[in-house]
């Protein structure tokens, strides 16, 4: 549960070099006015009952929502299928092997999400989510067979999709909004299992606003790696979580294939540095 880093001995990559990084300024401006116009979604909510919390931390996921669907009793189970956008595809007779929420068979609806919140105390750290490139499945996200950036984010978020389009991807595969509210702390996690890792995922993450307190957890020495800065690049398979702040704050992640010229200069630079 060691850190297992991008290159040996290199916990993230800050990309402020890499990238044209003035026009996040803009970039921002548009977002925060794009976030009154648009519909939002929460994430998070389950990373206790996925099994993709540290041990040292689960107890800061507060209450999570599989672990509440799977306690409800009939009664109220029926309210939270009521909710549903397609009740009918929930089958009370298989209730027992039915999966909730993210990359599960039935995802949650806007009115689940709040039915959980309100009436059980679900914990949800992102309750600003936007996808501007939506995917079904965490696997699908670096593939862009099928994609495009949907009506409403060509409409209220132009300027982040030509940014989105003018980083160093060979094709992008998802793009969206993550943000937090005040006081809020984004739950320590890892998005994929290091041991089935072959090399680490390709995205890049902005924080427009530079205020979003991202850090990597070392579970072996208890220990946060800040990762500070507007533009970088670390290993989703490394537990990660965002620090609790007094205001909202919000990231842009883009998900795709890195040009290869580009993972090499990485590379490359990573040698230098560490030479």
């Amino acid at each position: 549960m060691a850190l297992r880093g991008l290159f040996p001995d290199v916990p993230f990559v800050s990309l402020e070099r890499f990238i044209d990084t003035t026009v996040l300024d803009a970039i921002h401006e548009e977002v925060c006015l794009a976030l009154t116009h648009v519909s939002v979604d929460y994430t998070g909510g389950s990373h206790r009952s996925m099994g993709i919390m540290p041990p040292s931390r689960t107890s800061e996921a507060h209450v999570d929502y599989g672990e509440v669907i799977r306690g409800l009793s009939a009664e109220d189970f029926e309210t939270f299928r009521s909710l549903a956008d397609d009740p009918r595809s929930i089958d009370l007779a298989r209730r027992s092997e039915l999966e909730f929420g993210e990359e599960r068979e039935h995802a949650l609806s806007r009115r689940q999400m709040l039915w959980l919140k309100v009436r059980h105390k679900v914990y949800f750290p992102w309750k600003a989510y936007v996808e501007l490139i939506p995917n079904r499945y965490w696997g699908d996200k670096s593939s862009a067979e099928g994609k495009d950036f949907t009506r409403l984010a060509k409409t209220f978020f132009p300027k982040t999709i030509a940014f989105a389009r003018s980083l160093p991807f060979l094709h992008v595969g998802r793009c969206n909004v993550m943000g937090l509210e005040a006081n809020d702390h984004g739950t320590v996690h890892r998005d994929g299992d290091p041991k089935e890792q072959t090399e680490p995922d390709h995205f890049i993450t902005v924080c427009p606003a530079g205020d979003k307190r991202l850090f990597l957890w070392d579970e072996d020495r208890r220990e946060k790696t800040p990762v500070p800065g507007r533009a970088y690049w670390f290993n989703d398979h490394d537990y990660h979580g965002v620090d609790a702040d007094p205001f909202f704050r919000y990231s842009i992640r883009v998900d795709g294939v890195f040009r290869p010229d580009f993972l090499e200069t990485l590379r490359s630079e990573s040698r230098r540095v560490e030479s």
